[in-house]
C-alpha cells in the first residue's frame, strides 16, 4: 500500500556555510545501509512530526528525521488518519517511521506498511512515559516487560528489509532503571541501532537529562547509539557527543519555533536570530504545507500551539497572540501575522 502523498517535490535547500574543519556533527552517520549527511536527529514528537515538520527539519540542517509516533493498530484497521501519517515525501529522507504497540504480529505488520509507504527505517517507541499509551502495554511500559520487547523487535525485523531502530528510555523508574542490559537485549533481537533518552519513565521530562547513562549504553552495544535529552545548542551537542561516544544527537524540542537550530548544531555555526519577517515568512510556508497534510481545519487549530511557539520573546501588540490562536480560518491568521510584519508595534 503506498501512502506517498503526490506532487511534492524536494524543499529548497538554504544556503550551508562550511562547518569547522573538526566540527564532529558534520560527519555522515549510518544505520545499516540508511547513510544521514550528518550526526543530527529530528526527534519523533508526539503530536508533531508529521511530514511538513520533518520537511522543514530537513530543509534547515537536520541530517535524519523521524514521524510522530503512529499506532499500530490503526495501521491494521486502515483508519484513514493513521494511514495518512505513514506518508513519506521524496524531499524528507531519510526518514524513519515510529511505531507504537505491544503485539508482535501487529507491530510486524504495521512495520512491513511502513516499509511499503518509502520508510526508510522504523522505529519502535518504547520511551512514550504517557499513562495513556503505557496503558496498552507500550511505550515504555515494554522497558518493564524486556521478553515481550525482544519479541516486538524479532517480528519486525523479521517482517521489514529495512533497518528496525528502538527509542528507550533510562528505565521505568530511576531505582529499576538497567538501561545497558535493555540495550543488549534490543541489539540481539536486531535492532540496528538505539536511541535514548536518559530519563526514566516515571521523571517523564522533568530535571536534567543525565547522559551517563547514555554512556553506558554506548559501551554495552556495538550498533549505533544517538542521544536524546537536553539537546539545545552546538556546543551542548558536542559535549554529549565527546560525553557518551555516542554516533548523533537528536533535537527535540530544541526545535519547536525554531528549526534554525538545526543547521546551527550541524555545522558549528552560531545560533540563528531570524528577524520577525523571516519568523513570519517560514510559520506561513509551514502552515500551507501542513494545511496539505492534514486539512485546513486540522491545520488551523494545530498551528495555534506553534503561534506561541515562533513568538516567544517577540515584542508584538497586546492581544495579537490571542488573535491568532483564535482566528477561524488559516487564511485569517496568515493576514493577523502579515499585519503584524507591517506594524510590529
Amino acid at each position: 500500500m503506498k501512502a506517498v502523498l503526490a506532487g511534492r517535490g524536494r524543499p529548497d535547500a538554504a544556503p550551508v556555510p562550511a562547518p569547522p574543519r573538526d566540527w564532529p556533527l558534520a560527519r555522515p552517520f549510518a544505520i545499516g545501509p540508511v547513510v544521514a549527511p550528518n550526526r543530527v536527529v529530528q526527534a519523533p514528537l508526539a503530536g508533531i512530526a508529521n511530514w511538513a515538520f520533518r520537511t522543514q527539519s530537513r530543509r534547515h540542517g537536520a541530517g535524519l528525521v523521524v514521524s510522530e509516533m503512529v499506532a499500530s493498530h490503526g495501521v491494521r484497521h486502515g483508519n484513514e488518519r493513521t494511514m495518512r501519517m505513514l506518508a513519506v515525501l521524496e524531499g524528507e529522507r531519510p526518514v524513519g517511521v515510529q511505531l507504537f504497540g505491544a503485539d508482535p504480529a501487529i507491530m510486524a505488520e504495521a512495520a512491513r506498511a511502513a516499509e511499503d509507504a518509502g520508510a526508510d527505517l522504523v522505529d519502535v517507541n518504547m520511551g512514550c512515559p504517557v499513562p495513556k499509551v503505557r496503558r496498552t502495554g507500550a511505550g515504555a511500559e515494554l522497558m518493564g516487560e524486556p521478553e515481550r520487547a525482544e519479541a516486538v523487535v524479532r517480528a519486525m525485523v523479521d517482517a521489514v528489509g529495512i533497518p528496525v531502530t528502538v527509542k528507550m528510555r533510562r528505565g521505568l523508574t530511576p531505582a529499576t532503571s538497567d538501561p545497558a542490559e535493555f540495550a543488549r537485549r534490543m541489539e540481539a533481537a536486531g535492532a540496528a541501532a538505539l536511541c535514548v533518552h536518559p530519563r526514566a519513565a516515571a521523571e517523564e521530562y522533568s530535571g536534567v537529562a543525565d547522559h551517563r547513562h547514555t554512556a553506558a549504553v554506548v559501551r554495552a552495544v556495538g550498533v549505533p547509539v544517538i542521544a536524546s535529552g537536553d539537546v539545545t545548542s552546538p556546543e551542548g551537542a558536542r559535549a554529549v557527543l565527546e560525553e557518551t561516544g555516542c554516533a548523533a544527537v537528536a533535537v527535540g524540542r530544541a526545535a519547536l519555533g525554531d528549526p534554525w537550530v538545526f543547521r546551527a548544531i550541524a555545522t558549528g555555526a552560531a545560533p540563528v536570530s531570524p528577524s520577525l519577517e523571516e519568523v513570519v515568512a517560514e510559520v506561513a510556508r509551514f502552515a500551507r504545507d501542513l494545511e496539505q497534510a492534514v486539512g485546513p481545519r486540522p491545520a488551523c487549530h494545530s498551528m495555534r500551539k506553534f503561534y506561541a511557539w515562533y513568538l516567544a520573546g517577540r515584542d508584538i501588540p497586546p492581544g495579537r497572540l490571542e488573535a491568532l490562536q483564535t482566528a477561524p480560518t488559516l487564511d485569517q491568521a496568515l493576514a493577523l501575522l502579515d499585519d503584524l510584519v507591517a506594524a510590529p508595534a
